[in-house]
């Protein structure tokens, strides 16, 4: 296969990006939120204009095309991917004009509806008509409700699935039977919201949503982990059917700081795709161009060169003031992903079996993604983020809050992917169903076989941040699409399969006998 050229499009609305952008980072600076503020001071400072905060739209809700569209013909995909990184890059300037216009929508309470969100909802009506024509031109019919995902609209603060509503309680999970242990909650005690006002950028324009760059995390965001009670529920036992085996690759922890902001399961062919850093370890050729055979001859940093896997994941910063390297870059301060990058100081990467059946082998280049980056916007459907502390991590895990972790305890996200495989396709419209969770007793349903279980456990090192009457400091948060608001529900991570058969067969083999191996 040749390198992949495809340009992406570039909509009306996407030149209005690095003009805002630049308003939003003042001019190569960091844009410093008052997101120490809570929203419910009693206090007649300055800082209590955060109270005012919550009534303006915190972000821009737009119906996810690429989720709904599960049945696009193969030879469309292609293009079909391409446009889907447009409405992306849509929402994107649409989002970085809401934030640098705070100032007009105070003065015309119709700004947002008449200057962003019917010049964006032109704007995808032309990239959905592209849309239906490429999926049409190969002789495919592109569904009617297409027509009706054009409408965006302006979402308040007090809308967000922040966490802190939920009291302790369990979210829903990823899809119906997730992993055993999956669950996730909020606990009380996360402090006030604090939907803070930034100090006025270049231009004027003040953000209104919290943290270092004016779009997340607030206050409530965080929740002390000893305060939270127990929610992991208990793993069903593995029956005598069942595969008890583990499976380790070792692969790093990107020390080598391989980065970028691509993700070429989702955009292929699409610079800066994914809006947000990604760490990676295992495959060292991963960017939007990078196709099969580019995987096949790749480097790797496993130790076992027969695992050129790809893993990646966003990154996580530290946001106390400092700039990282990509702070006037696309997917990086341009795009509101500001403050220190954390290097992960353990990665452990694990393969498992089901409790009720043998695996079978993963095709090579199966691609799967778990966790959903648009929670914020898209609900939780597809959530699948767990945050805890280590000496935690068997009784809570969080979806909806970053966990504030006690002395001698530090963060850990774990993450649990699909684990049964519909038997044909290495991937699919939406990159979602040719995989699925198992249900609660570990069964594959609709056919579905179950595969070696991928389990990531990523470990940090950095200080916890404090949460004291509702304000917060040294907040951390994980990279994002710049109008999902930096939540804990969106992180997510990705792989794509590049063992060699030799050692997958090994895998099968070993988890299908009860062994640990590598």
């Amino acid at each position: 296969m040749g390198r992949n050229i495809r340009k992406r499009r570039s909509p009306l609305a996407v030149r209005a990006v690095a003009a805002s952008a630049a308003l939003a980072i003042g001019g190569g600076g960091l844009v410093w939120a008052n997101f120490y503020a809570s929203a419910h001071e009693s206090n007649n400072s300055a800082r209590n204009t955060t109270k005012a905060a919550g009534a303006q739209v915190a972000t821009i809700q737009c119906p996810d095309v690429g989720q709904k569209l599960s049945n696009v013909p193969k030879q469309a995909r292609g293009e079909v991917d391409g446009e889907l990184a447009t409405l992306d890059q849509q929402i994107t300037a649409a989002y970085q004009r809401l934030a640098t216009t705070r100032d007009a929508q105070t003065r015309d309470a119709s700004f947002v509806q008449n200057s962003i969100l019917t010049p964006l909802k032109q704007n995808r009506s032309v990239i959905i008509d592209r849309i239906k024509l490429e999926i049409n031109r190969v002789g495919g019919k592109a569904p009617g409700w297409l027509d009706g995902l054009s409408t965006c609209t302006g979402q308040p603060a007090s809308g967000q699935n922040n966490g802190g509503q939920n009291n302790g309680g369990a979210t829903a999970a990823p899809s119906a039977g997730a992993s055993a242990g999956a669950g996730a909650g909020a606990g009380a005690g996360a402090g006030a919201s604090a939907s803070a006002s930034a100090s006025a950028p270049a231009g004027g324009a003040q953000a209104g949503n919290g943290g270092q760059a004016g779009n997340g995390p607030v206050a409530a965001d965080f929740v002390d982990i000893t305060k939270v009670q127990p929610n992991v529920a208990r793993k069903p036992q593995t029956g005598a059917a069942g595969s008890s085996g583990v499976f380790s690759t070792s692969c790093g922890v990107n020390a080598n700081k391989k980065f970028n902001t691509d993700n070429v399961i989702v955009a292929p062919g699409v610079t800066n795709g994914a809006h947000h850093l990604h760490d990676y370890v295992g495959n060292q050729s991963n960017d939007a161009f990078a196709n099969n055979d580019t995987f096949a001859a790749a480097q790797t940093s496993c130790a076992n060169q027969g695992d050129k896997s790809s893993y990646y994941w966003p990154v996580v910063r530290i946001q106390n003031g400092t700039q990282d390297f990509d702070q006037n870059n696309d997917g990086g301060g341009k795009e509101l992903n500001v403050g220190k990058i954390q290097q992960v100081r353990q990665a452990q990467i694990k393969f498992v079996g089901s409790p009720t059946s043998k695996v079978v082998a993963m095709p090579k280049f199966l691609r799967i993604i778990t966790g959903d980056a648009k929670t914020t916007t898209n609900g939780l459907a597809n959530a699948n983020a767990h945050w805890s502390c280590t000496g935690f991590e068997n009784k809570v895990q969080l979806t909806q809050q970053y966990p504030i972790c006690p002395r001698g305890s530090t963060v850990v996200r774990t993450f649990a992917f699909q684990s049964c495989w519909d038997g044909v396709n290495a991937d699919s419209a939406n990159h979602r169903t040719h995989v699925a969770f198992a249900d609660a007793q570990g069964n594959c349903a609709n056919g579905f076989k179950a595969i070696p279980q991928l389990t990531m456990r990523l470990v940090y090192g950095f200080r916890a941040p404090t949460l004291t009457n509702g304000q917060i400091k040294n907040a951390y948060a994980v990279d994002g699409f710049p109008e999902q608001l930096h939540k804990a529900s969106t992180d997510h991570d990705d792989f794509i399969n590049v063992f060699d058969d030799a050692l997958m067969n090994k895998m099968v083999t070993c988890i299908n006998n009860g062994q640990r191996c590598k």
